[in-house]
């Protein structure tokens, strides 16, 4: 009990830091979208616009994020018995939607547009429009800096497990670049009197854009149609199954990803003869607390004892209708 305190303990309090990280991303994607509609507006320019339409779409992105960090620590209940954990993955897959959709489509359009139509060339708005994009390459380069902090405290490469988190890196990163591609498209337009610069600037960043949210809509579709766990957690279990000395062998081994922290374990074994059923259950109980033990985002933790050569036996019947299971 207390190992599993201290583990929901280090869970809130790393949700509590991600919630900070999101909020911060949240307040300069929001001042930055104004001032990039503005500055847009003012200079006539596609870049600026789409970058405008890229804030915005991080905003209500990251809406949905502080959804899925409040929703996915509701506790289980009769109607969802392993309980919310898959909230994060579904708020995470609408995030990826969104960048997609007002980001990557808008951006499309401003490029096609400037292409088609031309941009009306404002010297001193072009100023104003390079000032706001200096003022947010700052201001995302925070968020960004903060996001990365957080993803090593919680481990590098294991910390960008959580969606929320991973997908305020990828908003972040994205907007850095994609300031980068607008300064440099509004400023050779400016030098050149060539709006292709622009409108090209505006097009790399939709493309920019569709790809990171196909990234992350891939890694949120993956774990809400029901991800195993991670290869070191599923080998742990393995050896700490067939490491018993009442266990002949593991016939089948299963797990899924229900949370970002709690995985479903599944495992089909086969007993040493000779026992009776008080002892399997001792048994069954024992096994249960040390896969617990060992992982302690194993929270479900299913055991089939079945017998191997009973089961062999049905199979090779003519009356067979399927592979016999256990208690």
């Amino acid at each position: 009990m207390t190992g599993t305190a201290s583990n929901e303990n280090e869970n809130e309090s790393k949700d509590r830091r991600t919630r900070v990280t999101v909020l911060v991303a949240l307040a300069a994607n929001l001042v930055i979208a104004v001032a990039k509609a503005v500055g847009g507006l003012i200079a006539g320019s596609p870049a600026l616009l789409s970058e405008a339409a890229h804030s915005v779409a991080d905003s209500l992105n990251e809406v949905f994020l502080l959804a899925a960090l409040r929703r996915s620590r509701r506790p289980a209940d009769e109607r969802h018995p392993f309980g919310y954990g898959k909230e994060r993955f579904f708020w995470s897959l609408l995030a990826a939607v969104g960048i997609f959709v007002m980001g990557g489509c808008f951006s499309f359009f401003q490029g096609v547009e400037a292409l088609r139509n031309g941009a009306e060339e404002k010297f001193s708005g072009y100023i104003v429009g390079l000032v706001v994009l200096a003022v947010a390459f700052v201001a995302e380069g925070v968020s960004l800096l903060r996001a990365l902090s957080q993803v090593r405290k919680q481990g590098g490469a294991a910390g960008m497990r959580d969606p929320a988190l991973r997908t305020v890196v990828a908003e972040d990163g994205t907007a850095v670049l994609g300031v980068t591609l607008a300064m440099v498209g509004m400023a050779l337009h400016m030098i050149t009197g060539q709006v292709v610069w622009e409108a090209s600037a505006s097009l790399a960043i939709g493309v920019l854009l569709v790809f990171i949210a196909y990234r992350l809509g891939i890694e949120a579709r993956d774990q809400l149609i029901g991800e195993a766990a991670d290869p070191e957690s599923t080998g742990r279990i393995r050896s700490l199954l067939k490491a018993q000395p009442e266990i002949d062998s593991v016939e089948a081994l299963f797990t899924m990803k229900t949370g970002l922290d709690s995985v479903l374990v599944a495992a089909r074994i086969d007993l040493m003869p000779g026992m009776d059923s008080e002892q399997v259950e001792d048994v069954a109980v024992r096994i249960k607390a040390s896969i617990a033990r060992t992982v302690p985002e194993a929270q479900q933790i299913f055991l089939d004892v079945t017998d191997r050569s009973a089961r062999e036996t049905a199979a090779d019947s003519p009356a067979a209708t399927g592979e016999r299971g256990g208690a």
